[in-house]
This record gives structure tokens, sequence and C-alpha cells, in this order.
């Protein structure tokens, strides 16, 4: 048995290349949409080191429009972790808890997740909508980043609230380990 084997029984964790059942149908909107803006900000970073050590001449816009695109592709990216439950997490806990308190603990950790994600979604809301300015080498309002921001934290929000519902269903979290007594 190799070690991946190992942390796989040990854990209960099937990591997406273990697992021969994924499908094309398993992503969703926000997958296709975040791969089309990483390779928009793929071409954009080729076409500004193209232009300026081939050409020798910096295209103005591709920076800027570089720094955008990262942004996006971190919050849409942040919704793709948020439906596969594989954002950062402290699982230190939950090994040495009973399994009542560590579902305690999971919900408790729900709540504070969907609670925050709604906050955000407000902040973010109001501050495109308080932002007036333009970018500075595009013709696009900067509030347009803030959207963008906005709707990554809604989605992370909706598919949280998806992972809360089935880890009350199923009586416990991803992170819950099963403890062997072997």
């Amino acid at each position: 048995m190799d070690d991946r084997e190992v942390a796989r029984e040990s854990t209960g964790i099937v990591l997406p290349e273990d697992d021969d059942r994924i499908q094309p149908g398993d992503y969703v909107i926000e997958d296709y949409v975040t791969l089309v803006v990483f390779w928009l900000l793929a071409l954009d970073v080729f076409l500004q080191f193209f232009s300026r050590y081939v050409l020798g001449n910096s295209i103005a816009w591709t920076e800027e429009m570089a720094r955008y695109l990262l942004i996006a592709v971190g919050f849409l990216g942040g919704a793709m972790a948020a439906r596969k439950g594989s954002h950062i997490a402290v699982e230190f806990f939950y090994r040495y808890l009973s399994d009542p308190v560590a579902r305690v603990m999971a919900a408790v950790v729900d709540v504070i997740r969907i609670g925050f994600l709604a906050v955000m979604v407000w902040i973010t809301w109001q501050l495109a909508q308080r932002t007036n300015s333009m970018m500075v080498s595009v013709d696009l309002p900067k509030s347009l980043i803030y959207y963008v921001v906005m709707v990554g934290f809604v989605l992370m929000l909706l598919r949280s609230l998806q992972l809360a519902w089935r880890h009350y269903r199923e009586g416990r979290s991803e992170l819950m380990f099963q403890q062997d007594d072997d």
C-alpha cells in the first residue's frame, strides 16, 4: 500500500485525481467562467511580456487588466473551492474531539463562514455603489471589479449554504476524521 492509499484510508478523503467517477458533468458554470478568465489573464500577461521584451514598447493597459483579472480569478476560484469544501481549514481539533462535539464545532464553523460571506457581500455591494472613479488605463468604471468580487462572494455564500446543508443532512463535515481502533 503506497502513501496515498494510507492517507486515503486514514482520512476518508478522496482526492479528485484518485476518483475515477469525476466526469465533465461534475463542473458547473463558475468553473467554466473561471477557466475563461484565467486564460484571458494568461493571454494578457503573455501580451504584456511580448510587447515589453520583444517589441520594446509595453502596452499600457495590460498591467492593470492583469491585476483585475487576477482578482477575478481569485474570487471566482473561491466559489469553486467553497463548492468542493476545499478552503483552508484547521483540521487538528476534529481529530481529538468526540463525534458529537465535532458535529457542533462543524456547525458553528459553517454558521461563522456563512455570516462572514454575507457581510462581505453587503460590504462589496456598498463599495461598488459608492465607487465613481474610472480605471486608469481602460475606460471602464472601477466599480466593475468590485461587482466581480461581490459575485464571487455571492457564489461562495450560495455554495457554503449548500455545503452546510449537506453537513446537516449527513451529520458530519469532511473535516471530521473517522478514527480506527486498530
